[in-house]
């Protein structure tokens, strides 16, 4: 099973158990780190995610993981976490939720000698990324931005 085929799957099994525990589906990833494989389920919820929500969603994934079909899977560890504060902006629905919010973008090499920059997200139509860099506004390819992160704003 390849890894995007692991986490469509996942992705599958957890949204039920999401919408029990009232919360939302943000990201699963599984990554190789140092020698361990972690499995994480990235959970949102407007008023915040507590460990309440962390824990029902884990335990009722934990025994849907034990079926045979994940056997083939690297021994690994299962974590539920909140999508955090600075969580990163992924799929399309992300940018969309995101639209108006203070983000971070790094780039792969610098641009205009800047290796990120940061601005009010205005969209992204998976091509290029617009952002409002104070009276600016700013385009950058997509293929020249490595990740996009929610910025924490001071207030």
């Amino acid at each position: 099973m390849t890894n995007r085929e692991l986490t469509a799957r996942v992705s599958a099994l957890v949204q039920p158990l999401c919408q029990e525990a009232d919360v939302s589906l943000w990201d699963v990833t599984f990554e190789k780190e140092g020698r361990q494989h972690v499995l994480t389920v990235y959970i949102d919820r407007p008023e915040g995610v507590s460990i309440t929500h962390c824990e029902q969603v884990s335990r009722g994934l934990d025994p849907l993981l034990d079926s045979g079909e994940f056997d083939s899977l690297p021994p690994y560890t299962l974590s539920v976490s909140s999508a955090g504060l600075e969580r990163p902006l992924i799929r399309p629905e992300h940018f969309r939720w995101g639209e108006g919010k203070l983000v971070r973008l790094s780039f792969y090499k610098a641009l205009d000698g800047a290796d990120s920059r940061t601005g009010r997200l205005i969209s992204n139509d998976g091509v290029q990324i617009t952002l409002q860099e104070g009276e600016q506004v700013c385009r950058y390819p997509m293929a020249s931005v490595a990740r996009v992160r929610l910025c924490l704003e001071q207030t």
